[in-house]
């Protein structure tokens, strides 16, 4: 078997970075996908002219797709165009205040004075706070893998002493003194799965992440960032198999031999790497391999919360409604409760409203807007029957936007559809439907997390969220540059 050949099995971001990484160094790579386009969970949805990106829209750190375009001598300038995006985020409550968010220091002074202005000073040590956990979580350690116990020990004292043992909210806290100021900077968990109230501070990186090198919007879409990574697959010679679905991978003697598909072919690889939800491989692609207490454990594991995704295009244009904006319910800690604890529906619904068509008019006709309002919900821990409650909370969330931004909306609506916990079950292959995969807790961080490389099965290892370092584009494209280390 030939020692340089490489299965990637998916083509999210984590896959078509491995991959493009490997390709790089002279592997010969063949990336499977069991849908018929690149993306994975960054899928586009198109109808009656309207664009919908299914996965990730926030970019906070262009320059790892830059290096993905270095490797073969090429810039991603040529294939794709990033716009800064200013302010980031629009924050709205329930009594119609609301807070700018973006690069513009004064302007987030500004919008704190407005809520509590003795947390003026408190915001910038919690600042300074961030960039200290970022220079140690994710500059010297996102792209460092944690295979042993012992590297893990290693960092612990820098880790305590940067009270990572804390929640992000609980440190947050110490910072602000005003409840919607506490909210809108302890939300940060919420965009990688996991719950502020109990997500490790290390996830506070991300304050500082955006301040480093903004938020963008690629234009055309995140469809149009796979499209570009797809064109440089294809020139960099990987070999690309579509509809082919992973129905187990194979292992002879503690090592991997490569993988058996659906229709029953076998391909032969010394090395297999995972992108998808580990937890999904190691119980189905995996479960004659594993031991008993780790088919046990795989249950008990948090998971990350389940996502409600409604998307919907109107004819009409609301000029006013920011890129994105984030409306808080009612409550906080008490619908997060219900969500990550209790795995309880609660009506008291948070959104992330995402309006593209306010930097990019071509994702819509002419005069329209494209939109996807998502809520997060109970992952299939919960008993939610999303066959009846996915239309219910879809006009729930309708009444929302009708009283708060979005007047007159159903007047508009030319186009709309949803996908619920179940899609990310059956369609994603996460295990409970998660949005991510395992909850960012420092329990399930770093050494606590699925290894990149697996610890028993040699030639097996695990690219994206589930794995080290984590959720989100930056974690899943590190997570490449922790294979690309590893793989010799």
């Amino acid at each position: 078997m030939d020692k340089k050949k490489v299965i990637v099995v998916g083509a999210g971001f984590g896959g078509m970075a491995t991959a493009l990484r490997l390709c790089a160094r002279g592997y010969h790579v063949t990336l499977l996908e069991r849908n018929t386009w690149l993306g994975g969970r960054a899928r586009v949805f198109q109808e009656q002219g309207y664009t919908f990106d299914a996965g990730p829209t926030v970019i906070t750190a262009p320059y790892l797709f830059e290096e993905l375009f270095t490797l073969f001598g090429k810039s991603a300038k040529d294939y794709l165009t990033f716009k800064p995006l200013e302010p980031w985020y629009r924050f709205q409550f329930k009594d119609g205040s609301y807070f700018d968010y973006g690069s513009d220091r004064d302007l987030v002074v500004q919008n704190i004075r407005k809520f509590a202005p003795e947390d003026v000073d408190g915001y910038f040590k919690l600042l300074a706070y961030s960039e200290k956990i970022f220079d140690k979580a994710f500059v010297a350690l996102a792209d460092k893998p944690f295979l042993t116990i012992s590297s893990m020990l290693q960092q612990a004292p820098a880790l305590l002493q940067l009270k990572c043992y804390k929640s992000v909210y609980a440190a947050v806290a110490d910072y602000l003194s005003n409840e919607k100021l506490r909210r809108i900077f302890s939300m940060h968990p919420l965009l990688v799965g996991g719950n502020p109230f109990s997500a490790t501070a290390i996830y506070l990186l991300i304050l500082y992440l955006e301040r480093k090198w903004g938020i963008h919007f690629a234009m055309g879409g995140t469809g149009a960032i796979v499209a570009a990574l797809g064109k440089l697959l294809q020139e960099a010679g990987c070999e690309i198999k579509y509809n082919a679905t992973v129905e187990k991978i194979n292992v002879n003697k503690g090592k991997v031999s490569g993988v058996t598909l659906a229709d029953g072919a076998i391909l032969a690889a010394p090395v297999v790497i995972y992108n998808g939800d580990p937890a999904y491989a190691y119980h189905t692609m995996l479960s004659e391999m594993i031991p008993a207490w780790k088919k046990v454990h795989l249950k008990t594991l948090k998971y990350s919360m389940g996502l409600f995704v409604c998307y919907f295009g109107v004819k009409k244009q609301y000029r006013e409604v920011m890129h994105h904006t984030i409306l808080f319910g009612e409550t906080y800690q008490t619908l997060l409760d219900d969500i990550f604890v209790k795995n309880k529906f609660n009506k008291d619904v948070s959104l992330y409203l995402h309006r593209p068509t306010a930097t990019d008019a071509s994702l819509a006709p002419p005069g329209c807007d494209t939109f996807y309002a998502l809520a997060p919900v109970p992952n299939l821990k919960g008993d939610v029957d999303w066959n009846v409650s996915g239309a219910i909370l879809r006009e729930h969330i309708f009444d929302i936007l009708e009283k708060s931004i979005l007047p007159e909306l159903r007047k508009y609506l030319e186009v709309n559809f949803y996908v619920t916990p179940n899609y990310f079950k059956e369609e994603l292959l996460s295990y409970y439907g998660a949005g991510f995969s395992i909850q960012p807790l420092l329990t399930q961080s770093a050494y606590f997390r699925f290894h990149n490389q697996d610890k028993y099965i040699q030639g097996l290892y695990f690219t994206g969220a589930g794995t080290h370092p984590g959720a989100g584009i930056p974690g899943v494209l590190s997570s490449a540059k922790i294979i690309d280390s590893l793989i010799d």
